[in-house]
């Protein structure tokens, strides 16, 4: 009889400690699974970049998955928009014009809202930047820069998004975000392995790039030894460090350069003047104020802005490279290699896409993708030869209301590229002149959002395996029944004493 007692009270101690062990387990199973198993979800982000230039107002629309790559997001370009009016270097606060050209703003922030899920847009990030053209103001009228950027800030931080800043950035930023572009758009940080994510490349290496706008042109490439000076500079991208060369020159943009060899031309000359950059046939007269209202050009003593000059052309390639290259000062180095002007610069190496304003020049004599040096010095010969009344029947393969200036730019783009980058017969080889990659703008904006996009959280949604409730019932129940089995064993203890 006690044996039977004996068997019985040791079969309720076990079957107690089972239940017990069991629903500790199953505890512990059940929090693991709603931590471990949560799916996080991320949505789409937006952001807005407004490229404020010497020639025009563009806003770019950006989005990016919500998961960053090593906290950099894979940024796509979803629209781009063209400001009507003015470019913001020319504004006059309350003028016709800035009336306009807020016009201008306000129809492409209404269009591009309507590519903005309502409940994205007040925490889409919006910045402008300015560039070359305000850098130019800002030195000339510093009172008109400060008034047209904080009546920017004003009209932007009225917008239905979330505005972060308007400044005018520095010529080193813009040719650094022109290279996180070109490198981006071109596979050179990250791409999709088999397993459909992405890794850094292997063994793959970056490209320089070559900016031309209408005030300044800036040239950047990745170089293996940090130098001296601001013209290194440190980023790191995808969870990489890059060092970066670039140099910005401003006053060596395209119109402003012209108006430098426009000023060379008039301060050697007398009476009529003779363009050797003007094609033969062409004749125009030239107001004083198009060429020295601006830092770049210096004003003549007695200067007039309503005084004139009567030009006409003569086709002279050689007299208008000569003339172009007086621009330039390639003597003076005090480094062991510099481009122009006294700028040091180490030696172009690897691959160079040279954009924008370059590209529309070498579009210009049937040289753009890939050239060498001396194809492209026949086309510059050949195209400043070209009769005024020929040049006008092949409008249609340049686009360019500036017709007349093409034999300047094309002599300026080969100058600067082969006297003051020192591109040779066979690096030139390595450059490309190309307007966008994969369908995609090339600018410095986009590398300004992928910048951008370290500093701005994601919104992230977790998905749980179970919902609140369920989960919420299941502990409920375990802890429930860990508490009566404590209960029925310490029962079980206590009645096995008396």
């Amino acid at each position: 009889m006690a044996s039977k007692k004996k068997m019985g009270y040791k079969c309720r101690i076990a079957g107690v400690m089972l239940l017990l062990i069991g629903s500790i387990a199953a505890l512990v199973v059940v929090s693991v699974i709603q931590d471990k198993l949560k799916v996080k979800e991320y949505g789409l982000e937006y952001g807005i970049v407004i490229d404020s230039g010497s020639s025009r107002s563009n806003v770019y629309l950006y989005e990016w998955p919500g998961e960053k790559e090593n906290e950099t997001g894979v940024v796509t370009e979803k629209m781009n928009c063209k400001v009507k009016g003015v470019p913001i270097s020319e504004l006059k606060v309350s003028s016709k014009e800035y009336k306009t050209t807020l016009n201008g703003f306000q129809d492409c922030m209404d269009e591009i809202r309507k590519h903005i899920p309502e409940e994205k847009q007040k925490t889409t990030p919006l910045f402008l930047g300015a560039t070359a053209g305000m850098r130019l103001l800002d030195v000339e009228d510093k009172k008109r820069s400060n008034e047209v950027m904080t009546s920017l800030r004003d009209y932007l931080s009225g917008q239905n998004f979330h505005f972060h800043n308007a400044s005018i950035i520095t010529g080193q930023e813009e040719g650094l975000y022109g290279w996180i572009t070109v490198n981006y758009l071109m596979g050179n940080f990250l791409e999709r392995n088999m397993w459909n994510t992405y890794v850094r490349p292997n063994g793959a290496e970056t490209v320089g790039s070559m900016d031309l706008g209408g005030a300044s042109t800036q040239i950047a490439f990745q170089v293996q030894e940090q130098g001296q000076g601001p013209d290194y500079m440190l980023v790191k991208l995808y969870g990489y460090p890059y060092t970066v060369y670039t140099h910005s020159f401003l006053c060596y943009g395209k119109n402003e350069a012209d108006k430098r060899v426009l000023d060379k031309l008039i301060k050697g000359s007398s009476g009529y003047i003779v363009n050797p950059c003007y094609p033969k046939g062409f004749n125009t007269t030239i107001k004083a104020s198009a060429i020295y209202d601006t830092e770049c050009t210096i004003k003549p003593k007695n200067y007039n802005p309503d005084q004139e000059f009567y030009m006409f052309g003569s086709s002279d390639s050689k007299k208008c490279g000569e003339l172009v290259k007086s621009i330039f000062d390639f003597d003076n180095c005090s480094s062991k290699q510099c481009s122009f002007n006294g700028v040091e610069q180490p030696p172009v190496t690897g691959e160079f896409m040279a954009y924008a304003g370059f590209y529309f020049i070498a579009q210009a004599l049937e040289q753009s993708g890939v050239s060498n040096l001396e194809q492209f010095n026949i086309s510059v010969g050949n195209f400043c030869r070209t009769h005024w009344t020929e040049l006008k029947a092949q409008k249609h393969r340049i686009l360019d209301k500036y017709l007349k200036t093409y034999c300047f730019a094309s002599h300026y783009v080969l100058t600067l590229l082969a006297d003051g980058y020192k591109f040779d017969d066979e690096t030139w080889e390595n450059i490309h002149f190309e307007k966008e990659i994969k369908e995609t703008n090339i600018g410095w904006s986009l590398g300004y959002m992928l910048r951008m996009s370290n500093m701005i959280p994601s919104e992230v949604k977790e998905i749980l395996p179970m919902t609140n409730p369920v989960f919420a019932g299941l502990i409920f129940l375990f802890s429930a029944l860990i508490i009566v089995t404590v209960i029925l064993g310490f029962i079980i203890l206590l009645r096995t004493c008396y």
